[in-house]
C-alpha cells in the first residue's frame, strides 16, 4: 500500500484487480476543506485513461508489474512466439493483446514484455525501429523532402506516408508510439 501522496507519473497501481499507471497527477490544497488528489492513470490492459480523485493521504493499492526482457521468435498463424532472455522459456501471445505492435515487430527484436500477476497486460517497444521498404511508387528526379508524401509498405505489411524521394528497399526509421516515419536509417 502506498499513500496517495506519493503517486508520481509512472507509479503502477491496482484497483479492483486491474494495474494502472500514473500518467499525471495533482495535488489540490482548496481554500476550504481538505487537500485532495487528483490523477490521470491509464489501464495498462486497455489503454484506456481515466481522471480519478483521492483524499490526501489515502492508501491506494501498489501493482507490481514484472518487466522481462524478451526476444520476439516468429509469428504462426496470429500467435506471436516470444522467449524470455534468462530463461529461454517461449511464450504465445494472440494478435489482439499485442495491439498496434504487432507492425512494428521485426524477428529477433528485443522488447520488454510487462506482466501483471503472470498474465501478459502489454509489451513495450524500442521508441524508434527500422524497417525495409518493399513497395512503394518509384521517386522522381526533382522529388524533395518539402514536396509532399506517398504511401509505403515496410517489411512488416505496416504502411506508412514516406516523402517522395524514398525508393523500394530503403531502409526507414519509424517512431513505434506515433507509427510515424522518422527518416533514413
Amino acid at each position: 500500500m502506498i499513500s496517495s501522496n506519493d503517486l508520481r507519473p509512472g507509479v503502477t497501481i491496482e484497483i479492483d484487480g486491474r494495474v494502472w499507471q500514473v500518467v499525471e497527477f495533482q495535488h489540490v490544497k482548496p481554500g476550504k476543506g481538505a487537500a485532495f488528489v487528483r490523477a490521470k492513470i491509464k489501464n495498462l490492459e486497455t489503454g484506456a485513461v481515466v481522471e480519478r480523485t483521492w483524499n490526501a493521504g489515502e492508501k491506494v493499492q501498489e501493482g507490481h508489474v514484472d518487466r522481462r526482457q524478451m526476444q520476439y521468435l516468429y509469428e504462426s498463424e496470429g500467435a506471436y512466439c516470444f522467449m524470455d532472455n534468462e530463461t529461454y522459456e517461449q511464450l504465445e501471445l494472440q494478435k489482439e493483446t499485442l495491439g498496434t505492435a504487432i507492425h512494428f515487430l521485426k524477428e529477433e527484436m528485443n522488447v520488454t514484455m510487462m506482466l501483471f500477476q503472470n498474465r501478459v497486460i502489454g509489451i513495450d517497444l524500442p521508441a524508434a525501429v527500422e524497417l525495409k521498404v518493399v513497395e512503394t511508387d518509384p521517386g522522381v528526379r526533382g522529388d524533395t523532402a518539402t514536396g509532399g508524401s506517398k504511401p509505403a509498405t515496410l517489411e512488416t505489411g505496416y504502411v506508412v506516408k514516406v516523402p517522395l524521394f524514398i525508393n523500394e528497399g530503403e531502409l526507414l526509421q519509424i517512431d513505434t508510439r506515433t507509427g510515424e516515419y522518422m527518416g533514413r536509417a
